[in-house]
C-alpha cells in the first residue's frame, strides 16, 4: 500500500491508518515525506530539512497508526538541501526502528548514486508507462547497478491507456490531468491517434488494453514493479490478473515503437512542476 503526507493533505494517510489498522502484519506499508500542503498557505511546499522528514515521519506514524513504515520515499528532492542531509536523517530512522528501507521518487541517476553513498537506498519510485519512457534514458541503468527496485506509478498513463479518456472534456473539474500537456486540446488529439493505434492492437491480441500495457511494463524487466491506482474493485481485479500475462517479444518491441517518446505530444508535466523533479528528460 502506498501513501504520502501529501495525498489528500494527510487525508489519505488517516484514511488507510483506520482500514488496515488490523491488518498491519499482512502488507508492506510505503509512505513519502519531504512534500505536502502547507495549512497556512493551503500550498504544497517541498521541504528536505532533516527536522521536517523527522517530524513528518512521526506524524505519518501516528496517521497510519503503526510503528514502523515498511518502506518512506523522500517525495521529491528539496534542492535546496543537499541530499546526503536528508538521506542522512532518513537513515538515522532507520537506525531508530521508525522505517526499514529509504526510498527516492522523481530523482535523476547521479542523485541515485549521491544518495546510496550516504545509506543504502531499496527503491526509487517514478513515472513510467508505455508513454512516459524517461527512466529509460538513465535512472533504470543506475537502479540496476546498485540493485536498487524501481517502482512505476502511473503505469497506466495517468488513465491515458486504460482508454476511459476520449476526449478533454471527459476530465472532470479540479482533475489535475486537465492542466497537464498531454491532455489538453491538439497534444490530446494527437495522442489519442495513438491510442487508436494501441486499441487495435489489443483486440487483435485479444487483451484488454489495459492488461496489455501492464504486460509490457512488466515484460522490461523483473526488477520494475508497477502499482496501478485504481477506484474500482473491477479494474483492481483486472490489474492483477496482468501479473500473468507474458508478452512476445515482438510483440513487446512493436508497442515500444508505437510509443517511443519522439511520437508523444506534450510533456509528462506543466514547466512548473518539472522544476520540481529531478529525473532526466528527453
Amino acid at each position: 500500500f502506498d501513501t504520502a503526507t501529501l495525498y489528500g493533505a494527510t487525508a489519505n494517510e488517516q484514511l488507510v491508518g483506520r482500514a488496515l489498522a488490523n491488518k498491519r502484519h499482512a502488507l508492506v506499508l510505503a509512505s513519502k515525506c519531504g512534500m505536502a500542503i502547507d495549512p497556512a498557505q493551503g500550498k504544497k511546499v517541498i521541504d528536505g530539512r532533516p527536522a521536517t522528514l523527522r517530524r513528518q515521519c512521526e506524524e505519518s506514524l501516528n496517521r497510519l497508526q503503526t510503528y514502523h513504515l515498511d518502506l518512506y520515499y523522500l517525495h521529491r528532492w528539496d534542492k535546496s538541501i543537499p541530499i546526503e542531509e536528508s538521506v542522512g536523517e532518513l537513515g538515522r530512522l532507520v537506525d531508530e526502528g521508525k522505517i526499514r528501507a529509504i526510498g527516492l521518487s522523481e530523482v535523476s541517476a547521479n542523485t541515485l548514486q549521491r544518495a546510496y553513498a550516504e545509506h543504502p537506498i531499496a527503491a526509487v519510485q517514478s513515472e513510467y508507462s508505455l508513454w512516459t519512457r524517461n527512466p529509460e534514458i538513465a535512472i533504470l541503468k543506475a537502479c540496476r547497478e546498485l540493485e536498487v527496485a524501481f517502482v512505476a506509478f502511473s503505469p497506466l498513463g495517468r488513465g491515458f491507456l486504460s482508454g476511459v479518456i476520449k476526449h478533454e472534456n471527459a476530465l472532470e473539474e479540479g482533475d489535475m490531468r486537465r492542466h497537464l500537456p498531454r491532455f489538453n486540446g491538439s497534444n490530446l488529439e494527437q495522442n489519442l491517434q495513438r491510442l487508436d493505434t494501441f486499441k487495435a492492437l489489443a483486440r487483435q491480441w485479444d487483451i484488454p488494453i489495459s492488461q496489455l500495457a501492464l504486460a509490457w511494463l512488466q515484460s522490461q524487466g523483473d526488477d520494475i514493479f508497477p502499482i496501478p491506482g485504481s477506484r474500482s474493485i473491477t479494474h483492481m481485479r483486472e490489474n492483477f490478473s496482468a501479473s500473468t500475462l507474458k508478452l512476445e517479444s515482438d510483440k513487446v518491441v512493436k508497442l515500444g515503437k508505437l510509443f517511443s517518446p519522439e511520437k508523444i505530444a506534450g510533456e509528462r508535466y506543466t514547466d512548473e512542476q518539472l522544476a520540481e523533479v529531478d529525473t532526466e528528460q528527453f
